[in-house]
């Protein structure tokens, strides 16, 4: 599956095709390939469309000023924007160079940042404002429930992974435990099982939402 396919998926049909691929062209892969052009205008355009759209979804929170400022830098800096990328599997479709590839490149934070942004900004010149409307509604609106909290946004989930992951042995995964409430506006239950263990459970508003939660109380069970 691409990135196409992925929007397909989601009730999105792009018109500019070749403009949304170029979104996951990073610069080495770019340079590789002569006559492509890498993402970083595309990554111009998204910067903004970020920008407006998170302070249209602050701005009815009734917070004071300098909250505002302080929450959107903290929803739309390069961490946040990684930890978006890969909560929705959008570094797959990265492009780079192979010695990019080899360095680990798919899975550095600035890249993933980079394109997150330039994909926004390619979907906004193709679709308009609605399908940023579903992708960051999804990413960025769970996160309004507590805007008193502008502390670091924590991928519970990666962190959770790497713990476990110091012991090879040991595995994770999640399970569904239930799904309740009327369809526009669900909530999910999901455990957390490590080797075998319900180590976790969290709710959300998404299965995402509510794994990052499981993770979140397995972790710190798990790290005293």
């Amino acid at each position: 599956m691409d990135i196409v396919d992925w929007l397909k998926n989601r009730g999105i049909t792009v018109k500019n095709k070749d403009m949304i691929h170029q979104a996951f062209m990073h610069s080495s892969y770019a340079h590789e390939h002569k006559g492509r052009n890498d993402n970083e205008r595309l990554e111009f355009m998204g910067d903004a469309v970020l920008q407006l759209w998170s302070s249209n979804a602050i701005f009815p929170l009734g917070l004071a000023e300098g909250q505002m400022t302080r929450l959107r830098a903290q929803l739309v800096c390069e961490k946040a924007l990684a930890i978006y990328s890969r909560q929705l599997h959008l570094n797959d479709f990265l492009l780079l160079g192979d010695g990019e590839e080899k360095s680990g490149g798919r899975n550095k934070d600035a890249i993933m940042a980079d394109s997150f942004e330039a994909f926004l900004g390619a979907l906004f010149l193709d679709q308009g404002m609605k399908p940023i409307d579903n992708i960051l509604g999804e990413c960025i609106t769970p996160r309004l429930a507590s805007p008193e909290d502008v502390g670091i946004i924590h991928d519970y989930k990666t962190k959770l992974q790497e713990y476990v992951q110091s012991d090879s042995r040991r595995t994770v995964r999640y399970e569904l435990v239930s799904e309740r409430g009327q369809a526009n506006s669900p909530t999910f239950v999901m455990n957390v099982i490590v080797d075998g263990l319900i180590l976790g459970t969290g709710e959300g508003s998404s299965k995402k939402q509510a794994e990052q939660n499981a993770a979140k109380s397995a972790f710190e069970k798990m790290a005293k």
